[in-house]
């Protein structure tokens, strides 16, 4: 997170958990959101931002009941960081063998 940001928890109970992402915007809210839905124990996963332009993105992640929501949230997290370590290293190895990027069409 940027920089001042955090993580505030607005709401917990047994199948759902509401976060608020302090200092972020609908970048990391979406990309927490997308990674969440896709997982078998979760039957609601999206964000609310009382303004498109201010305030701070709160995830709701809703989970079928078979594991704690905080728990899950965690795991999206270790998820995506895991991920972007992996595209971070894909593309070390890219510039190492001195690939160039190359657009479809010759754009």
């Amino acid at each position: 997170m940027s920089e001042g940001g955090g993580l505030r928890l607005v709401r917990r109970d047994e199948k759902t958990v509401e976060v608020e992402l302090v200092g972020e915007d609908h970048t990391m809210a979406n990309l927490i959101a997308k990674y969440a839905i896709r997982r078998p124990d979760v039957v609601y996963s999206s964000y609310i931002m009382s303004h498109p332009l201010a305030g701070n993105p709160v995830i709701v992640l809703t989970t079928d009941g078979s594991k704690d929501p905080l728990e899950v949230l965690e795991e999206v997290l270790r998820e995506i960081i895991s991920d972007v370590k992996s595209f971070e290293n894909e593309l070390q190895k890219a510039f190492q063998r001195g690939e160039t990027c190359r657009s479809e069409g010759g754009v």
